[in-house]
């Protein structure tokens, strides 16, 4: 049977050409042991940890393969804000190749139609030694920090020593030293589990850093089949510890789109009212007769690009390794644009019986990667009904009339979602 064709290799050599953000995982190595990592004991779906550092000439060689992309005639805008990223581990424990990565994207490479900036996700162990650096060249840093000492004591060292004062006298030292740039381009992220709530995150970052954090959920994919009670026990919900802070109403206005429901508001709204267009294009185009991609999966290369220590290339970092587009050899780059879109069809084609009967397939965020059986027989368990969907929207409405600033707020200040 002929394969059906919902992208095909234009749309992924276009996505190549415009790529906003390109990511590396610097190292897979990390000084601290914390008992929820992605990479850890509770998950099963990414390469093995065997403490290896990115090598620069792969980096480079994948730079100068995506500048010929960059430098094409498919790339669509005058100037585009590339953003080139570090993680881990922890990516400042390979800080040559960071320092060697910077200095080459603006000095060796020229690519006229791009502004480079930068961005890393750190622990923070090691944020005194590099400090300068990072403030040079204005990086955008986001620190992983649970809350409190006894919120944060799932973040430890091999010794099992708390993280949480080595973490607040490094960021401490930054913002003495650098108080605007601290200002400007240092945020939190804390993951939210069973030690803390999403009152004590919030009131600790507010009250000693004047930040708003962003909170995540532990990832509920990937999972070892013998540690998922473990993972029951560890998981909590951010919209039910966030309705069970005293000062709720105040704590989700002031974290606006960090909150379940202005987020979940604001979807609604961008997909729902008709009042939203991404660019002037948008303006000409019939939004009812575009053409419908089974899923909310992220078109291939239109956010990011993820590179992994091993050299797999992933459209995201929030997916497991086995799903690899391509990668980085000893002697050039694998990815071919055909087999992605080939292998994206194969997987919408699955989800098609599915996806056209859901009420709420216009918004829907369901990531293809993120189901379980997706080689065999997935099943999306945030399909909506008709029932479903009258329910999701009187929540919508609901949460409109005890938010009555929302909508303004949403329509003004949200640029894309």
């Amino acid at each position: 049977m002929k394969q059906k064709t919902y992208i095909t290799s234009d749309h992924v050599v276009s996505a190549l050409a415009n790529l906003p953000q390109l990511v590396f995982e610097v190292t897979d190595a990390c000084n601290l042991h914390c008992k929820y990592c992605a990479y850890g004991e509770l998950y099963d779906d990414y390469d093995c940890r065997e403490n290896q550092i990115f090598p620069i000439a792969k980096a480079i060689r994948l730079i100068d393969y995506l500048a010929g992309y960059w430098n094409s005639k498919i790339n669509t805008a005058s100037k585009r804000n590339m953003i080139i990223s570090f993680y881990g581990g922890e990516p400042l424990l390979n800080f040559s190749f960071i320092k060697k990565i910077v200095h080459y994207v603006e000095d060796e490479i020229n690519c006229p139609h791009f502004h480079f900036s930068y961005s890393m996700t750190t622990n923070a162990i090691l944020l005194d030694k590099y400090m300068d650096f990072l403030q040079q060249h204005k990086f955008h840093i986001l620190v992983s920090l649970d809350g409190n000492e006894a919120n944060t004591s799932y973040r430890v060292d091999k010794g099992g020593n708390n993280a949480f004062s080595k973490v607040v006298a490094n960021v401490d030292k930054l913002r003495a030293m650098y108080p605007d740039y601290f200002s400007q381009y240092v945020n939190f992220n804390a993951v939210l589990h069973n030690r803390n709530s999403v009152e004590s995150i919030y009131c600790f970052f507010k009250d000693k850093y004047d930040k708003i954090p962003q909170i995540g959920e532990l990832n509920d994919v990937g999972i070892r089949q013998n540690k998922k009670d473990e993972f029951k026990r560890t998981y909590k919900n951010t919209q039910e510890s966030l309705q069970q802070a005293e000062h709720y109403e105040e704590i989700e206005r002031d974290m606006f789109l960090n909150t379940p429901g202005y987020k979940s508001l604001t979807l609604f709204l961008h997909r729902y009212s008709g009042f939203v267009y991404q660019d002037y294009t948008d303006l000409l185009f019939d939004k009812q007769s575009l053409k419908y991609i089974p899923t909310g999966t992220c078109l291939p290369f239109t956010k990011k690009m993820y590179v992994t220590v091993n050299g797999k290339i992933l459209p995201c970092e929030r997916i497991g390794h086995q799903f690899a587009l391509g990668r980085i050899t000893d002697t050039g780059i694998d990815l071919d644009p055909e087999s992605i879109a080939s292998r994206y069809n194969d997987y919408y084609a699955k989800m098609e019986s599915q996806c056209v009967h859901c009420k709420n397939r216009q918004a829907c965020i369901q990531c293809i990667f993120n189901l379980e059986g997706i080689d065999d027989k997935p099943v999306c368990h945030g399909y909506m009904n008709e029932s479903d969907f009258k329910h999701y929207v009187n929540q919508q409405m609901r949460f409109l009339e005890q938010h009555p600033e929302a909508y303004q707020e949403i329509m003004e200040k949200v640029l894309t979602l």
